[in-house]
């Protein structure tokens, strides 16, 4: 069995560099050379994991098909290398101090005094090797999160520094990803912030192999020569990237800028073939030259921050690109609407989706955005939430069942036809305890959801704790709301559809967390395609 390598991606200078996607595109070509890769992101954070963070601290809650709540960049790695990621894939620094604590608890230390050095770094090694060592991987590319120098990254940087004498260097590799700033009044691009990120690197004991520069305009030979001296790297090594139209953009960049054939290098690896990626370059042609338009409306409670819902807004791209139409998102507060705007705020879109969420502010809003494509035969998609809330809509509106509501945001409604599972209801914490993950669903066949899928047993990834209240699963089939997708083991209801619509759906699960650049899900495909549908017939 051939050893994995390990590749470690650092930030410098500035966060929001995009580590992860240039984590995700050296994925990529590796991939594309014929390599099996795996990506996994170390967070810094004193948090289990993001499952309890509100969205507008750290953007959208990532969930795999194992049931781990991770953070979105997992999204990204799965978006562009096509294969699941797990719990083993994001481990934070809560994870680890709770691993480390609980052995203590049970006596594993044999007495002795528990410190960062050796025994938090130990648990971070054990996780950075845990995918190298299944045998499946022949490079495990670890992201860092955070900068170099945060005080809360240290443990990390030293355990990376470690795993080189672990495994030899000719098996480890380090990429720097730093921000070379161009200043107006000079005119100049500065290089100083880069020397020092790589200066403090150098003082944790780690010399970056490669030097990945962010910059809004090209690096002159003078600049790479200037970083390469200062820095202690091959001037083949310091790799630029531009600011990009798209993030898609960034593997062809990279394949330009030779990344991966530099990392197969300085691991003394064969590098002959091209790396494949013409399915991607299609993927881009149609991205980039749409042959239609499309208004759609996101109706969310976190719009001020898109990276709430980054993954709808990918799958959207992925679906748009698949029907050769360009998706504009119109991002619509569920706050601000009400019975009187409905037409002005909604009136002119091609297809209005209601987003997930959690909690009672912004539903009456999402309840009216329901009722007003419902009754406008606008083509509807409502994914967790927003179908809870289709189906109280229709509960109020057409079975007149005026005090329908979800138990989630009150308590006392006669009328539950959204209620807390069973067995959640002695549940107390909140963290990792909502249903999470992959489960079976088996759809109607004739259904438009088997259509759209084409097979009428699917597995889609899961992120709540209520459901619909099946007691009143007879009123809403023979109203025309159909169950048209149940958990084979549990009898849960997963979609819900209009019959008497041209495309009205609602899922209990989180389909765009599925959806990929070479597998756009087929319900955001469909989705597109109905509302371009819709706005033809509107001209």
């Amino acid at each position: 069995m051939a050893k994995a390598k390990y590749i470690f991606v650092t930030g410098g200078v500035t966060s929001s560099l995009g580590k992860g996607i240039i984590s995700a595109s050296l994925g990529k070509l590796l991939q594309a050379k014929g390599f099996k890769v795996t990506i996994q992101k170390f967070d810094p954070y004193i948090n289990i994991d993001p499952g309890t963070l509100n969205p507008y601290e750290h953007g959208e809650c990532y969930v795999t098909d194992d049931g781990a709540e991770t953070d979105l960049d997992l999204g990204h790695y799965e978006r562009f290398l096509n294969i699941p990621t797990s719990q083993a894939n994001n481990i934070t620094t809560g994870r680890i101090y709770n691993n480390v604590i609980t052995k203590e608890r049970k006596g594993e230390y044999l007495g002795k005094t528990v410190q960062v050095v050796p025994h938090i770094t130990d648990e971070i090694k054990r996780n950075i090797y845990l995918l190298g060592k299944s045998g499946e991987f022949d490079f495990v590319i670890t992201e860092i999160g955070g900068c170099v120098g945060d005080i809360e990254s240290l443990p990390f940087i030293e355990a990376v520094r470690q795993v080189k004498w672990d495994v030899g260097q000719n098996d480890f590799l380090v990429i720097h990803l730093t921000l070379i700033p161009y200043l107006k009044a000079a005119q100049e691009l500065k290089t100083k912030p880069t020397q020092h990120s790589v200066k403090q690197l150098l003082e944790a004991g780690i010399q970056p192999d490669i030097l990945v520069c962010r910059a809004d305009r090209k690096l002159p030979a003078d600049i790479r020569k200037k970083l390469a001296l200062f820095c202690n790297v091959h001037y083949n090594s310091v790799i630029e990237a531009l600011d990009a139209e798209t993030i898609y953009d960034v593997p062809v960049q990279m394949l330009k800028e030779k990344l991966a054939e530099r990392v197969l290098t300085k691991l003394k690896m064969s590098h002959k073939n091209e790396p494949a990626l013409d399915q991607w370059k299609d993927f881009l042609g149609r991205l980039k030259n749409p042959t239609e338009e499309i208004r759609v409306g996101l109706v969310g409670k976190y719009v001020e921050l898109p990276d709430a819902y980054k993954s709808i807004a990918e799958a959207f791209i992925h679906a748009g690109a698949e029907n050769e139409c360009g998706v504009e998102i119109e991002w619509i507060s569920s706050e601000s609407i009400n019975e009187e705007n409905c037409e002005s705020l909604l009136g002119h879109l091609d297809g209005v989706l209601v987003a997930p969420g959690f909690g009672e502010r912004g539903i009456p809003g999402k309840i009216e955005a329901v009722k007003y494509v419902r009754e406008k035969k606008i083509p509807f998609f409502g994914i967790c939430l927003g179908m809870q809330c289709a189906v109280i809509e229709f509960a109020r509106n057409v079975l007149k069942y005026k005090d329908a509501a979800s138990t989630e945001f009150d308590e006392k409604t006669k009328e539950a036809v959204i209620d807390l599972m069973e067995e959640q209801k002695k549940i107390t914490d909140k963290g990792g305890t909502m249903r999470l993950g992959a489960y079976p669903c088996n759809l109607e066949k004739g259904s438009k959801a088997a259509a759209t899928y084409g097979k009428q047993k699917i597995s889609e990834r899961h992120r709540h704790r209520y459901e619909f209240n099946n007691k009143y699963l007879d009123a809403f089939n023979k109203a025309g709301l159909r169950a048209s997708g149940i958990n084979p083991e549990t009898g849960l209801v997963e979609v819900v559809e209009l019959v008497d619509h041209p495309w009205f759906i609602g899922t209990q699960y989180h389909p765009e967390l599925k959806s990929t650049v070479l597998n756009p899900h087929p319900l955001f495909v469909k989705f597109v395609a109905a509302s371009l549908q819709y706005a033809n017939s509107k001209s």
